[in-house]
C-alpha cells in the first residue's frame, strides 16, 4: 500500500516535470498569438471607446439637429397653423354668415309658425269655451224641449187641441201647395139639413165648379201610447189600437157621404192625417187600410200626398186661368181688329179728301195761270211794273196720297 503511494507520487512528479517543459515550449509558441490577441483586444477596446465617444458625439449632434429641426418644424407648423387658423377663421365667418343667411328665413318662418300656433291655440281655447257654452245651451234647450214636448203630448191628448192642430197642419199644407193663390178653400163649412149637419174641415174648389171635401182626423191616443211603451209587445198592441182608430175614422167618414152633400163633387172624400208617422204606423199594423178606405170612397192622405193633390188642383186652376185669358185675348183681338178696320176707313176718307183738295188746287192753279197771270205779265212787257218785281210761275202739285192696302183691294 505504501509502495503504491510512493510510486504514484513519483509518477506524478515525473508528469509535472515533463509538463513544465512542455508548457515552456508551448508558451514560446503561443506568445505571438497572445500578443496578437492582446493587440486585437486593445484595438477593439480602443475602437469600443471611440465608438462610445462617436456615438455620444453623434447622439449629441443628432439631438441638436433634431432639436433644431423640431424647432424649425414647430415654427413652420406654427406659421402654417396661424395661416390655416386665419383662413379657417375667415372661412368660418363666411360659413357662419351663409348659415345665418340660410337660417334667418327659417327662423322667421318658425317665428311666424309659432305665432300662428299661439293664435290657433288662443282661438282653440276660445272655440272650446264657446263650444262648452253651446253644449251647455244645447243641454238647456234639450231640457226645455223635453219639457215642452211633454206639454205638447199632454195637450195632444185633448181631442179639441188635436183637432185644432190638425186644422193648422191642413192650412199649412194648403199654403205650401200654393192653394191660397190659385184656388179658394173654405175651412169649417157646414152643410146638410139641421138634423144631420155635416162640417168638413176643408172644401177645395176646383175649376168648372167642382169641389173636393177634406176631413182632418188626428188619432193620437194609440200612437202616443205606443211611443211610451216599454217593450215590443206593448208597442205592437198600441199600434194595433192606433190602426183600429184610423179604420174607425174611415168607416165613420164613409158614412157621412160628403159627395152627396156638394154639387159637382167627385164620389170620394179625403181623410187627412197630419203626419207621415201616423199613416206609416197604422199601415205597419194594418196594411189593408188603403184598400179599405178606397172601398169606403175615402182616400187616406198625408201632408206629402195632399200637397201633391193640391198642386195638381193648382195646376188645373192655372190652366183654367190660361183658358180664360185666351178667351179674353180672343175677344180683345176681335174688338181691336174691328177698331182698326174703322180707323182704316177714316184714313181712307182722309186720303180721298186730300186727293180732291189737290185736284181742286191744280184746277185753280191752271185757271190762274191761263186766265189771270198771262194778262198780268203783260204789264212787265209794257214797262209799267216796279223794278225787281216779277210774278213767279205756279207749279201744280203732282203728288198723290197713298191708298191703304185694304181699301185698294176693296176697289
Amino acid at each position: 500500500m505504501g509502495r503504491s503511494r510512493f510510486s504514484l507520487r513519483l509518477s506524478v512528479s515525473a508528469v509535472k516535470f515533463s509538463s513544465s517543459g512542455a508548457i515552456m515550449v508551448s508558451v514560446q509558441n503561443i506568445l505571438p498569438v497572445l500578443c496578437f490577441i492582446g493587440g486585437f483586444l486593445l484595438a477593439w477596446a480602443i475602437l469600443r471607446w471611440r465608438k462610445h465617444e462617436t456615438e455620444a458625439a453623434f447622439t449629441a449632434l443628432s439631438a441638436e439637429a433634431l432639436a433644431r429641426n423640431n424647432q424649425a418644424f414647430l415654427d413652420l407648423a406654427r406659421g402654417a397653423l396661424l395661416q390655416t387658423q386665419e383662413a379657417a377663421r375667415g372661412d368660418l365667418e363666411l360659413r357662419r354668415q351663409a348659415v345665418a343667411d340660410l337660417v334667418t328665413p327659417v327662423r322667421a318662418s318658425l317665428e311666424r309658425v309659432d305665432s300662428r300656433i299661439q293664435e290657433l291655440e288662443r282661438a282653440r281655447a276660445g272655440a272650446y269655451a264657446g263650444l262648452q257654452e253651446q253644449v251647455r245651451s244645447l243641454i238647456e234647450t234639450q231640457s226645455q224641449l223635453r219639457a215642452e214636448t211633454g206639454k205638447l203630448v199632454t195637450a195632444l191628448r185633448t181631442p179639441g187641441t188635436r183637432g185644432r192642430w190638425g186644422e193648422i197642419q191642413l192650412r199649412q199644407v194648403a199654403e205650401m201647395a200654393g192653394m191660397l193663390e190659385y184656388c179658394d178653400f173654405v175651412s169649417q163649412t157646414t152643410v146638410g139639413p139641421e138634423d144631420a149637419r155635416l162640417r168638413p174641415d176643408l172644401v177645395v174648389r176646383l175649376p168648372a165648379g167642382k169641389t173636393i171635401v177634406v176631413d182632418v182626423k188626428t188619432p193620437l191616443d194609440g200612437y202616443l201610447a205606443a211611443l211610451e211603451a216599454s217593450d215590443e209587445a206593448t208597442r205592437k198592441a198600441r199600434l194595433a189600437d192606433h190602426a183600429r182608430q184610423v179604420r174607425s175614422h174611415l168607416t165613420s167618414l164613409g158614412r157621412k157621404s160628403y159627395w152627396e152633400q156638394f154639387d159637382h163633387a167627385p164620389e170620394f172624400a179625403v181623410l187627412f192625417l197630419p203626419g207621415e208617422c201616423f199613416f206609416s204606423a197604422a199601415l205597419e199594423s194594418d196594411p189593408s187600410l188603403i184598400e179599405f178606405g178606397v172601398a169606403q170612397n175615402i182616400i187616406l192622405a198625408t201632408p206629402t200626398t195632399l200637397i201633391a193633390l193640391l198642386r195638381a188642383v193648382a195646376y188645373g186652376w192655372r190652366q183654367e186661368k190660361l183658358a180664360q185669358n185666351a178667351a179674353e185675348i180672343s175677344a180683345l183681338g176681335k174688338e181691336l181688329y174691328k177698331r182698326l178696320s174703322d180707323m182704316s176707313d177714316h184714313w181712307s176718307r182722309v186720303g180721298k179728301s186730300l186727293d180732291r183738295a189737290v185736284e181742286a188746287y191744280n184746277s185753280a192753279v191752271g185757271s190762274l195761270e191761263s186766265r189771270v197771270l198771262v194778262s198780268a205779265r203783260r204789264f212787265a212787257e209794257l214797262k209799267t211794273t216796279p223794278l225787281g218785281v216779277a210774278i213767279g210761275e205756279l207749279e201744280p202739285v203732282e203728288r198723290n196720297t197713298r191708298e191703304i192696302q185694304g181699301d185698294a183691294e176693296k176697289q
